[in-house]
């Protein structure tokens, strides 16, 4: 089997000592890693968030949410694909400072900010049509933990209806693009529902939670009637992919369809 692709983040830098800023559009993700690997946290934490606390003015962010401890930064992979990024050094899935008590709920910010994506786009999506993604430490770039913001790919939105009215709870095994996920409807993104306590559960040692992906999108159309899907997965089952990122479309293709 071949390998999966790794995290396709595509990034902007700029250096710290100058203005210049290099837009890295074309080359592979390997080659961003090789390149500088903490790219990201140099965007976030050297420059968005001291602009932020020093001219209350993002920088190259979307925005930063200082309170909530998190930033939103556009990926120049796609139209609408946004990044939201702790502002604070967490390097990913496998960190234990997601699960602590007072950690930030990055999942239920993450849904806040879909305006981000909205505003590229310039429509309004349903619940079902928007996806938040991570990938596991083998399959990202960057060491700073980074959820995807994007619509989600039509088909894979039309497979996941089948979990729409599922009780909430419950893991339910399907297979999406030939690979192995696990589906779980919830109620809400925080606390015991917070994704990431959610797969912990199964995972807890951190050497597993970084082989782990995780989804979430609406379960229908509107989170209030139909809550959202945890959508799981991870190098440890069969077929798993690590991955889930290939669920959404970067080229936000259902705006060709409506």
């Amino acid at each position: 089997m071949s390998p999966r692709p790794v995290d396709r983040t595509r990034l902007v830098l700029r250096r710290a000592a100058g203005a210049l800023v290099i837009a890295i559009a074309a080359t592979s993700c390997a080659h961003i890693a090789a390149l500088d690997p903490d790219a990201l946290w140099k965007i976030v934490g050297g420059q968005c968030v001291p602009e932020e606390q020093s001219l209350g003015r993002p920088g190259q962010c979307t925005s930063v949410n200082l309170e909530g401890r998190y930033a939103i930064l556009k990926d120049i992979s796609g139209h609408t694909q946004h990044l939201l990024i702790p502002t604070e050094r967490v390097s990913g899935i496998e960190s234990p400072e997601i699960l602590a008590a007072n950690a930030p709920d990055y999942w239920a910010d993450g849904w806040h900010e879909r305006k981000a994506v909205e505003g590229s786009l310039k429509r309004t999506l349903a619940a079902n049509q928007f996806g938040l993604e991570i990938n596991s430490e083998y399959r990202r770039s960057q060491q700073q933990l980074h959820i995807h913001m994007d619509c989600m790919r039509v088909d894979v939105t039309d497979a996941l209806s089948a979990w729409r009215h599922a009780p909430p709870g419950q893991w339910q095994w399907t297979t999406l693009d030939g690979a192995r996920y696990r589906v779980m409807r919830v109620t809400g993104l925080t606390h015991d529902d917070n994704p990431f306590r959610i797969v912990a559960r199964d995972h807890p040692d951190s050497q597993d939670m970084a082989t782990q992906t995780i989804l979430v999108t609406g379960a229908g159309p509107s989170t209030a009637e139909d809550g959202w899907l945890v959508v799981n997965s991870g190098l440890d089952v069969d077929n798993g992919s690590g991955t889930a990122e290939g669920l959404l479309d970067h080229g936000c293709h259902l705006a060709d369809t409506q």
